[in-house]
């Protein structure tokens, strides 16, 4: 009977630092070999990565958007009562000549 190996398991950090690697230019195969893993299950690791990446960015992309929109508002609101107190100072000063 063959020998059964035991599942392995990683840390979070063990797989950041393992994809890091291989984002930084090194190949998958390289790395996967020096760290003593399958290709597939650092590709997947990498995938997995980027996929929780893109999501990180798509969440910060929306609230950076909805903190332009809230400042253009301001930015109208403003520029309203800057009209208006032009307006009444007009007003004030035909008054007092």
């Amino acid at each position: 009977m063959a020998d059964r190996r035991t599942r392995r398991r990683f840390t979070a950090e063990f797989k950041a630092q393992a994809v890091r690697r291989v984002l930084d230019g090194r190949s998958l195969s390289e790395v996967a070999t020096e760290l003593g893993l399958s290709t597939g299950q650092l590709s997947t690791w990498r995938t997995e990565h980027l996929a929780a990446g893109s999501a990180e960015a798509l969440a910060q992309r929306k609230a950076e958007e909805a903190e332009t929109q809230r400042l253009r508002r301001e930015v109208k609101r403003l520029e309203e009562e800057n009209l208006i107190l032009r307006k009444a100072a007009a007003v004030f000063a035909k008054g007092v000549a």
